[in-house]
């Protein structure tokens, strides 16, 4: 198992190199997105109405983040289960998403939307969203302010520490 520094902009070129088990650190643009958020894009995709982002090449991290404390940029933010979104996660890969941050195992769908697309899913640690919190220098709600925590926020991440989870290649932390 190796250990990689990975610019979200680059996601797409690693993808393919990545292995199940393999550790990253994670800086750049990331979008959070959970179920309430995943249900209106989705109808958006379905309306042809604008999304919030790109799903070219973008990195959506699975988390609801709770309120921002003074002088900091963001309140504890540790991954949501990716399950709950695995309903959606088939049609935005296939429409470009590249990779997903979160805790847990994925459906068949998403798996082999993941290797179809040359995808990637990372888990970060549970529970530990307050230390999570320090590696995220930026926040910025940019849709569905009306959903609190669950808005859809671009995120910047500096050294995010995950570990692939699945990888393009069919490896799968969570197959014996």
């Amino acid at each position: 198992m190796a250990e990689y520094k990975i610019n979200t902009s680059q996601i797409k070129e690693w993808s393919p190199k990545l292995k199940a088990g393999d550790r990253v650190l994670l800086s750049g643009t990331v979008y959070t997105s959970r179920d309430a958020a995943h249900k209106r894009i989705v109808e958006s995709l379905d309306n042809n109405a604008d999304l919030p982002y790109s799903l070219d090449g973008a990195v959506v991290y699975y988390a609801g983040p709770t309120p921002t404390p003074e002088g900091l940029a963001i309140g504890s933010c540790g991954p949501t289960t990716s399950s709950r979104m695995d309903v959606y996660a088939p049609r935005l890969l296939d429409l470009g998403l590249a990779a997903m941050v979160g805790k847990g195992g994925r459906s068949k769908e998403v798996c082999d939307a993941i290797v179809r697309n040359k995808a990637v899913y990372l888990c970060a640690i549970g529970g530990a969203g307050a230390l999570a919190s320090k590696c995220i220098t930026e926040c910025e709600v940019i849709a569905y302010e009306d959903l609190g925590c669950e808005s859809v926020k671009k995120l910047t991440f500096k050294d995010f520490p995950l570990t692939v989870a699945i990888d393009c290649n069919g490896g799968n932390l969570f197959k014996k």
